[in-house]
C-alpha cells in the first residue's frame, strides 16, 4: 500500500511524513518547486504479529508496512501546468493507492491564522483541474479519431465515459463520486484520474489549537475520512526510543494513539484492506490484501510463482490457532482446511500456499 501526502506550501506535509516515518527530513517553508518526492516506509501495528512470532520464535518477523510519498507542496493554479513540474513525479502520484491531504491548521509567520476548510477547497479544485485536463485531451483524440474513420464501439464507449467524467468534474464534483461500474472503471483505469482515488486528510494542528476542532472535523468528515495530529510534536514524539517516555508524553497531550497507528487504521479502512498471515521457523510475516480478494490473488501477493502454480491453499484462522495452541491441535481439530483457488480470504487467515511449476 502506497499513500501519497499532497498539500500546499508549509501545510505541515513534511513533518507529518517525518512523524510517521521516523524519518529526519529537512523542514523547510518552502520547498524547491523541482524538489523529488520524500519516500519512506512505516510498519503497521499488528498484536496478532507479535503473538504469533512467540509461538513460531522464527529467524525473522516481519510487520506489513505502508509507503508514504511525501510531494512537493502544491500552489493554487498549478494543475493548469502540470501539478508537478517533474513527469516522473506526476506518474508517481498517479500511480498512488490513496492520497492524502494534509491542512494546515497552526499559525504561521508568513500565511497567518490557518484556514482549513478554504485549503481543502483549493487543493480539491486543482485535483478536480488537473483530472479534467486529462479527460478532455483524450476526448480530444477521440474526436480526432473519429475524423479519420476509426469509428469503434469501444470508442464510442469510452466516449459516453469521459462525456459524464467532464460533466461532473465540471461541476465541481470528484470522478468517485460517480460510482461507476466495474467496467466502466476497468476502460479508464489507465488515465490513473486523482479523483477517482480514495482520498483522506490530516489536520496537522499545534498544540494549542489541537482537540478543540469539532466543527471543522465534522464538516470535513462529510466528504473524507480526516485524521487530527499534531505535526511537530508527534515527529519529536517519534525520535524517542524510551516507549515509557513516549506514553507518559501522549498521556499528557490526551493522545491515544500514535500517528502511525492512526493513519494505518484509516488507510486499511478507506482502502478496504485486510490482513493474512505466514508462518514458520524461517518468517512470521503479515500480508495487505483488500477485502473480498482470493486465495488465488493473496498467493500472488507473496510471490508471482505460487499463483502460477497454484494447487491449494492450506488455511486456518489466526484465533483457532491461538486457542488450540499449535497448528498440529488445529488440524486434529479439524479446523484446518484446503481451500481452493475462489475461496475469498478473511481477515486473520494463516495460509500455506501449495503450488507445482
Amino acid at each position: 500500500m502506497n499513500i501519497g501526502l499532497v498539500g500546499l506550501p508549509n501545510s505541515g506535509k513534511t513533518t507529518v511524513f517525518n512523524a510517521l516515518t521516523r524519518s529526519e527530513i529537512e523542514v523547510t517553508p518552502y520547498a524547491n518547486v523541482e524538489s523529488e518526492p520524500n519516500r519512506g516506509m512505516f510498519e503497521v501495528a499488528d498484536d496478532r504479529v507479535g503473538i504469533l512470532s512467540e509461538m513460531y520464535k522464527p529467524k525473522k518477523t516481519t510487520y506489513a508496512v505502508i509507503e508514504l510519498i511525501d510531494f512537493v507542496g502544491l500552489t493554487q493554479g498549478s494543475a493548469k501546468g502540470g501539478l508537478f513540474q517533474s513527469a516522473s513525479t506526476m506518474a508517481l502520484i498517479r500511480n498512488t493507492d490513496a492520497i492524502c491531504v494534509v491542512l494546515r491548521n497552526f499559525c504561521d509567520d508568513l500565511l497567518g491564522d490557518p484556514d482549513p476548510w478554504s485549503d481543502l477547497e483549493k487543493l480539491e479544485s486543482e485535483l478536480l483541474i488537473s483530472d479534467l485536463i486529462v479527460a478532455e485531451n483524450r476526448l480530444e483524440r477521440i474526436e480526432k479519431a473519429y475524423q479519420r474513420g476509426k469509428k469503434t464501439s469501444l470508442l464510442e464507449r469510452e466516449e459516453t465515459i469521459l462525456r459524464n467524467i467532464i460533466e461532473a468534474l465540471s461541476d465541481e464534483e470528484p470522478i468517485r463520486a460517480l460510482k461507476l461500474g466495474n467496467e466502466s472503471e476497468k476502460m479508464i483505469r489507465g488515465f490513473q484520474f486523482l479523483t477517482l482515488k480514495p482520498m483522506m486528510a490530516v489536520l496537522n494542528s499545534d498544540e494549542d489549537r489541537f482537540g478543540k476542532n469539532q466543527a471543522v472535523l465534522e464538516k470535513m468528515r462529510e466528504r473524507y475520512t480526516v485524521i487530527e495530529f499534531m505535526g511537530k510534536f508527534e515527529m519529536e514524539l517519534a525520535q524517542l526510543n524510551d516507549q515509557e517516555e513516549i506514553t507518559l508524553f501522549m498521556k499528557e497531550m490526551g493522545i491515544k494513539e500514535s500517528a502511525r497507528d492512526r493513519l494505518s487504521d484509516a488507510a486499511y479502512r478507506l482502502l478496504g484492506y485486510i490482513s493474512f498471515f505466514t508462518v514458520g521457523a524461517d518468517e512470521v510475516r503479515a500480508w495487505s490484501i483488500q477485502a473480498g480478494q482470493s486465495a488465488i490473488e493473496a498467493a500472488g501477493t507473496i510471490h508471482s510463482d505460487l499463483a502460477r502454480g497454484f494447487i491449494r491453499a492450506e488455511c486456518m484462522s489466526y484465533e483457532d490457532l491461538v486457542r488450540c495452541g499449535s497448528a498440529k491441535k488445529v488440524a486434529e481439530t479439524g479446523l484446518l482446511r484446503l481451500e481452493g483457488k475462489n475461496y475469498v480470504v478473511q481477515d486473520g487467515d494463516i495460509l500455506n500456499i501449495r503450488f507445482n511449476i
